[in-house]
């Protein structure tokens, strides 16, 4: 964020500061700037807009969650969001549809960023000027050394564009977790900080997150990434919010079930949502079932829960 002036920002706080999130970019980076925060208690679209408005906010970190709800509150076009700089989404993927009606919006720059507890928090971003790549999380902060490992093994680099699992070295990377030798072992080899999620490198050295290697899906016998799915299911024009799981199917495969959130007013059926999917999708990657929602489950930081998903599915199935 080079084009941010020391004693002149104006940060929304709305992120929780227990989180790392939160507390690296809107708390620490605020202060680090002699900066002005905005705090306030809980993300609601209007207030948050309001706030905007009223102190003339230049930085907004949030949660993909929170830019959906103000694409789609009914009254966003009434405020004035023009003193916005920067945006910067973390805590999970930011899909391309819910960043360019953002930015169409507000006329302000929202980029996306990565990084985990384990590396206290952030390792990469999309520059805020020059070249940005939408879908991407953006190229290594200095001094921090990323590559691609085969997904399996865990051993060697993969060829430029494959699908492998992002490792990561530097200064941010943890010394281990307290007390947990077993898991600092598997988590921390020589060196490198073995992230879990699936990434790819392009030849300008910009990473994308593919998804975490636990939420890939086997289907039909290939590997189906949800949030390919979900970035497809947010481009029909009745969605608001949406995400996709594998549930247990037999010893080898899984199926894929969409949650989705329609926006205020709109009526859907599954067969319609199904029907836009076949259009879009290789076969093996339609879900074979839509359920709606009005909400989806998600934490205190507002990301969303597969977790929980899958646990509600498996106890059904026990009943």
């Amino acid at each position: 964020m080079t084009s941010l002036e020391p004693g002149q920002e104006v940060f929304i706080g709305v992120l929780p500061y227990f989180h790392a999130y939160g507390m690296s970019t809107s708390q620490n980076l605020s202060i680090s700037l002699a900066g002005t925060q905005v705090l306030l208690p809980r993300f609601q679209a209007d207030e948050v807009l309001k706030a905007i408005e009223k102190h003339r906010a230049t930085v907004f970190c949030g949660i993909q969650a929170m830019f959906i709800a103000i694409n789609n509150h009914p009254r966003a076009s009434r405020f004035d969001l023009s003193s916005l700089k920067v945006c910067m989404s973390g805590a999970g993927p930011l899909h391309a549809e819910v960043q360019k009606k953002f930015e169409d919006l507000t006329g302000a720059t929202l980029i996306e960023g990565y990084g985990l507890t384990e590396s206290a928090p952030v390792t990469h971003c999309n520059p805020c000027r020059g070249t940005r790549k939408k879908g991407s999380i953006g190229v290594p902060f200095p001094d921090t050394v990323a590559r691609i490992v085969d997904i399996e093994t865990g051993i060697g680099e993969v060829p430029l564009g494959n699908i492998g699992e992002l490792t990561i070295s530097g200064p941010q990377v943890m010394a281990g977790y307290w007390n947990k030798p077993e898991d600092t072992k598997n988590t921390i080899r020589d060196g490198w900080l073995y992230t879990g999620d699936s990434a790819t490198m392009d030849e300008d050295g910009f990473f994308y997150i593919v998804d975490r290697k636990k939420d890939m899906i086997k289907s039909g016998g290939e590997n189906v990434y949800p949030r390919e799915l979900e970035e497809v299911l947010f481009r029909h024009p009745k969605i608001k919010d949406v995400v996709v799981v594998g549930l247990p199917h037999s010893l080898r495969d899984e199926a894929i079930k969409a949650y989705v959130v329609l926006k205020d007013g709109e009526h859907a059926t599954d067969a319609e949502i199904l029907k836009f999917c076949r259009e879009h999708l290789a076969k093996f990657k339609v879900p074979r079932w839509v359920e709606f929602r009005t909400e989806l489950p998600k934490n205190l930081v507002g990301k969303v829960l597969r977790r929980t998903l899958r646990e509600e599915e498996l106890a059904k199935k026990k009943r």
